[in-house]
């Protein structure tokens, strides 16, 4: 069990470190920086990503947080035929961020290539360092840097729907699983956005595009703002459920009410901005989901509604 070898997208050809780059056909290189290889030239439309992963290094960590949701979240998605093997496993996770679902993996015994095209690869580096069990790059998933069908399982959970085309999104994935591999990915929902948060969508508006320390600033202040607020009247649902439909900030009060108050309020402060910051969000319905699997050749193909939206994973046919 061993990684695959970087290849340059343009050639094929394979790299070779030579310092702090990596290098093919003594034309193409690739800065490393902090053990990390830069596929890309900057974060594009994901900056703001970039910029909270950094800031919020350890929120979303179950050893942080001492909860097990993106422990069960994973698990719930992989399937516990795969889950159980992980260990023998080659794993590609695409849109690793600061390393929620790396911890878990890398817990598991599996050999994890985590890839994002933001600089939460340095928050992710922070978290898990690069050793002989764990890589990372920074790089675009519709030009991820290895040959064909190389991953045993391919992982992309709480990304797609921000990508461009998540349509193309599923299909460059989809390229990197090996026969009889595993794809584990999930969406939003048609409705996700819906009128329960009806100021959302025009916050969102005002804030797209925007410098994203700006942005931060804004999402935090109307957090601070709003948190004490849903705070006061989580026991009360009908109070809760006008608040919701006037405040823009997510909070997980009720969803996980076994989060601490500081854990709350850290996750509220993250799941807003992210929320209101996107560059993209798409939504999808289950029926879309599946189709699209089915249309690349997708065998026992798992398609729920769940979690964020609709939870996915298919089968590659063996060779």
């Amino acid at each position: 069990m061993k990684f695959p070898p970087w290849r340059a997208v343009e050639t094929g050809e394979a790299y070779e470190a030579e310092g702090s780059w990596l290098k093919a056909d003594g034309a193409l290189t690739v800065p490393v920086t902090n053990g990390i290889p830069r596929f890309v030239a900057s974060e594009a439309y994901t900056s703001s990503f970039g910029l909270q992963w950094n800031e919020f290094q350890r929120t979303q960590l179950d050893s942080f947080s001492r909860v097990p949701l993106s422990r069960d979240r994973l698990r719930r998605c992989i399937g516990e035929n795969v889950w159980n093997r992980l260990s023998e496993t080659v794993v590609l996770e695409c849109g690793c961020g600061a390393g929620r679902f790396t911890e878990v993996l890398l817990d598991e015994g599996a050999l994890v290539m985590s890839v994002d095209l933001s600089t939460a690869v340095d928050a992710n580096a922070v978290n898990f360092p690069v050793t002989d069990k764990h890589r990372i790059a920074q790089a675009d998933i519709l030009d991820l840097p290895f040959a064909p069908s190389s991953f045993d399982l391919v992982i992309c959970l709480g990304v797609i729907q921000h990508t461009p085309e998540p349509e193309a999104t599923i299909a460059a994935l989809w390229g990197q699983v090996a026969p009889g591999g595993t794809l584990v990915i999930d969406h939003y929902e048609k409705g996700h956005s819906g009128l329960f948060h009806s100021t959302k969508p025009l916050v969102r508006s005002l804030l797209k595009g925007r410098e994203p320390k700006q942005s931060m600033r804004m999402t935090n202040k109307m957090v601070d703002i709003f948190f004490p607020l849903h705070v006061a009247v989580r026991r009360v649902y009908p109070l809760w459920f006008i608040l919701c439909r006037l405040s823009p900030i997510t909070t997980y009060l009720r969803k996980y009410p076994e989060l601490t108050p500081a854990a709350q309020r850290e996750w509220a402060y993250l799941d807003t901005h992210d929320s209101l910051t996107d560059y993209f969000k798409h939504e999808r319905s289950r029926e879309q989901i599946h189709s699209v699997l089915v249309g690349l050749g997708g065998q026992q193909i798992w398609c729920v509604d769940g979690g964020n939206g609709v939870e996915a994973r298919a089968v590659k046919s063996p060779a």
